[in-house]
């Protein structure tokens, strides 16, 4: 069966399919540009069931585009705490004042003007002017990919620049008039039937009997995948300061991994007991006593932070720290998840 007409029965196959089996999602209650917009972009490298409470606590802080454009940055990091790739919170607020300034509060309703915001890149573009406006946009992302291969029994990396392409270029052309379920459609069966990690359940797949990696026998060898870039790994040592009840936090550099954040302070390297004390009294410090030391690891895309944390209490608050109570870091200091693990440990002794 030759890919064009594989491809055209989609449409009258997922359709209906999607009007049965789609899952109560609450951005998919409305088709308000900006929700759509900020769950497409929490939902990058995040799973549905943790971006639920967030995008719910988001709008309920921020519920317009002005408010975002507005808001100040310690709220903005605090309210995406916890969500990881930072990157995304600033580029939403970016895009947010480019909508006030250019468009006049309005989000843009042409591809090539959304596709130039800040943060918004081809899938999501074309997620946003599909779901919102019906226009025929594919968005393109892994789980369509993964649906693409094995319908097609095509064993091209997924992860090529190139197989997106041509897989965008392809749905393209076969695009019904209810675009935005379409795209929706083809996502939902990509992150359940057809999901990740796990064996496709192609018995009750809607398109089983016209996928060839089903009919050839090869849908659970698919997708395929370039092979990655192994991680860079990284030792650090994590000072938990604490003095009377306050905690030492510092802020991150504005460029660069993380930026801008709050963060325990910090050096490259495993330290010895000796090395911590000294270390301490290097950043104006008076160390009493080490509590206690625990290991952690955190992964980011392309290193990997193997982290000894260390609770030192201190006689007296000093050194280039912002000096915090327990209920300001709950309150006012977004820490990302490679310190919040310290600092829960902590909570839970």
């Amino acid at each position: 069966m030759k890919t064009d007409k594989i491809l055209s029965r989609l449409p009258e196959t997922l359709l209906p399919w999607y009007a049965q089996n789609r899952r109560d999602l609450p951005w998919r209650r409305d088709r308000e540009c900006y929700h759509i917009w900020l769950s497409e972009i929490m939902l990058q490298q995040t799973r549905v069931e943790a971006v639920k409470g967030y995008y719910t606590r988001f709008l309920t802080a921020l519920p317009t585009i002005q408010a975002l454009a507005e808001c100040d940055d310690e709220l903005l990091h605090k309210l995406w705490e916890g969500l990881g790739y930072y990157s995304r919170v600033r580029n939403l607020k970016k895009a947010a004042m480019v909508i006030q300034d250019k468009f006049a509060g309005r989000f843009p309703e042409t591809y090539e003007d959304i596709r130039a915001l800040p943060g918004i890149g081809d899938y999501t573009a074309g997620a946003i002017c599909s779901i919102a406006y019906d226009l025929p946009t594919p968005a393109v992302d892994g789980n369509v990919l993964r649906v693409f291969a094995r319908l097609l029994d095509d064993d091209t990396p997924i992860d090529l620049p190139a197989m997106k392409d041509r897989v965008r270029r392809e749905l393209s052309l076969v695009y019904p008039k209810e675009a935005g379920s379409f795209t929706q459609a083809l996502m939902e069966l990509g992150a359940t039937i057809c999901g990740p990690n796990r064996k496709p359940d192609c018995e009750n797949c809607p398109c089983g009997a016209f996928c060839l990696g089903r009919l050839h026998g090869r849908s659970e060898t698919l997708p395929v995948k370039a092979p990655k870039r192994q991680r860079r790994q990284e030792d650090r040592t994590v000072f938990l300061f604490s003095c009377q009840g306050s905690w030492a936090l510092e802020k991150r550099p504005e460029t660069g991994l993380l930026a801008g954040l709050w963060q325990f302070p910090n050096v490259p390297g495993y330290l010895s007991t000796q090395e911590v004390l000294a270390a301490a009294e290097g950043m104006g410090l008076r160390p009493k006593e080490v509590r206690r030391e625990v290991l952690r690891r955190h992964i980011f895309t392309h290193i990997r932070w193997d982290m000894k944390g260390v609770y030192l209490e201190v006689a007296e608050k000093g050194g280039p720290f912002q000096w915090m109570t327990d209920q300001e870091i709950e309150n006012q200091a977004a820490l990302p998840t490679a310190f919040r693990q310290f600092w829960e440990e902590e909570r839970n002794v």
